[in-house]
């Protein structure tokens, strides 16, 4: 027996309806439709880690092996304990709210940003073991979970407006449109973001990280051909390969031993919070895709692949980068045929592989990789559909938390917003019974974190 056929038979491909060449071609695609992530997360975590001794350019080398082991180990886990067909990597968003809010915008050093989603792992790892889901399911209101993708969306529009510059600050106004056709790097961002757009617009697999490439070797080329000098368009030096990641892979445990209690708790909050209702919710849309849900419309033995992004979470932590979670781009396996674990067991080969690659990170310009930010920030936009705008507990609670995101540059705050003005909108409808004990708990607890925040601030 070959090792195709002893893969075949450890996943049962064969019972699962697909075979080999469908689970090695699926997971393929897989991995081409996420892969983008190993560029992304590096140069939006580099903005908050810095490591005193390395220049930016070595950290994002340092936080790239991390997001591949991490994203590795969790599709991994997937793979053989879940046997499903999904890829796992840090999520977006997540990674923003860790750099931009809570190390960048809070002050927290992003040591105990890291010890933040250690124990949100950990935390994760318990309720899945016991079962706990169902429960932490009913503590939520519906509109928040159900529009936190979008809020999310549009906090990473934001964000990649700003990067490539199209959007910058203004006195008057804020925030005002850049002087795009001014700036060589607003307008190679332009044309990647559009070119981008329009693969994915057609369909093409992988579109995302071609678009990355296309744009990244433009700028390089325009550089060799002399349009412009280095440090314009592309990094004025690239240092030498960076593999040891010894300064960020447990910095954790540093971490823990600074701890401010109540803003600790709400960051540890929010990042289980998006990680919890983003892997379920992912899953079953996923799911849809490779039927794999029962007569209910639910995913059967959920806790299996939950606990993979759980382990996958809490091992990134350890080696230094943000939440990890399931894909929705695993969707595109899924439709090449991907029914079992080996799909994800390819998906994880990829990564592992990608090590080899390291070193070209360096070599992508920062304008090149946000493009991916928009683009994705673009699509969990379509979450705002499955809103009930036309209930005003919905629309307010869903409003809030979409819009309070990017205006505050923060999601724990949009989660706040939305988590406590469901129970308001509820008790003035008089429909307070529909609200949970649970619900009315968490958004008191909200009130008194922000009251005492306010009244630090006047004092």
């Amino acid at each position: 027996m070959g090792i195709a056929d002893t893969l075949a038979t450890r996943f049962d491909v064969e019972g699962h309806g697909s075979d080999f060449r469908t689970e090695l071609v699926a997971g393929l695609t897989t991995f081409l439709a996420m892969s983008y992530i190993i560029v992304v997360n590096p140069f939006i975590l580099a903005e908050a880690i810095q490591i005193p001794g390395y220049e930016f350019i070595e950290v994002v080398q340092m936080i790239a092996i991390a997001t591949i082991l991490a994203s590795a180990v969790g599709t991994l886990v997937m793979a053989v304990y879940a046997n499903r067909p999904f890829g796992l990597a840090p999520g977006m968003g997540l990674n923003a709210f860790f750099a931009f809010t809570v190390v960048i915008g809070l002050g927290i050093p992003w040591q105990t940003a890291l010890a933040a989603v250690f124990v949100e792992g950990l935390l994760f790892i318990a309720l899945t073991a016991v079962g706990a889901r169902k429960y932490v399911i009913r503590l939520f209101p519906e509109p928040v979970k159900r529009s936190v993708g979008a809020g999310i969306g549009l906090f990473l529009l934001f964000i990649g407006l700003q990067e490539l510059r199209l959007v910058v600050p203004d006195d008057a106004t804020l925030v005002t449109l850049g002087a795009v056709f001014g700036n060589p790097w607003s307008i190679l961002g332009i044309l990647g973001l559009a070119f981008t757009f329009a693969l994915w617009a057609r369909g093409i697999t992988g579109a995302v990280i071609l678009g990355i490439l296309t744009t990244a070797l433009s700028g390089w080329l325009l550089t060799l051909g002399g349009v412009f000098e280095r440090g314009v368009v592309t990094p004025e030096s690239l240092p030498a390969a960076q593999y040891d990641i010894t300064p960020l892979a447990g910095a954790f445990l540093e971490g823990l031993a600074d701890i401010e209690p109540l803003t600790f708790t709400l960051v540890v909050f929010t990042f289980f919070f998006v990680d919890f209702f983003d892997t379920a919710g992912t899953l079953i849309g996923v799911s849809q895709f490779g039927d794999f849900l029962d007569e209910d419309g639910d995913l059967p033995e959920m806790d299996e692949p939950l606990m993979a992004d759980a382990v996958g979470t809490t091992v990134g932590a350890m080696l230094g980068t943000s939440t990890v979670t399931t894909y929705i781009e695993s969707s595109a396996g899924v439709e090449e045929g991907g029914r079992t674990g080996l799909t994800a067991l390819v998906v994880a080969a990829g990564f592992l592989l990608s090590l080899l690659a390291v070193p070209a990170v360096a070599a992508i310009p920062a304008y090149a990789s946000f493009i991916a930010v928009i683009v994705v920030g673009v699509m969990m936009l379509q979450g705002v559909t499955e809103v009930d705008w036309s209930d005003p507990a919905w629309a307010v609670s869903a409003g809030l938390t979409v819009t309070v995101m990017p205006f505050a540059y923060s999601i724990a705050d949009g989660l706040a917003a939305g988590i406590v003005a469901y129970p308001l909108i509820k008790v003035a409808t008089g429909e307070y019974d529909d609200v949970d004990l649970g619900q009315y708990a968490i958004a008191a607890l909200l009130v008194v974190y922000y009251v005492l925040q306010t009244r630090d601030v006047i004092l």
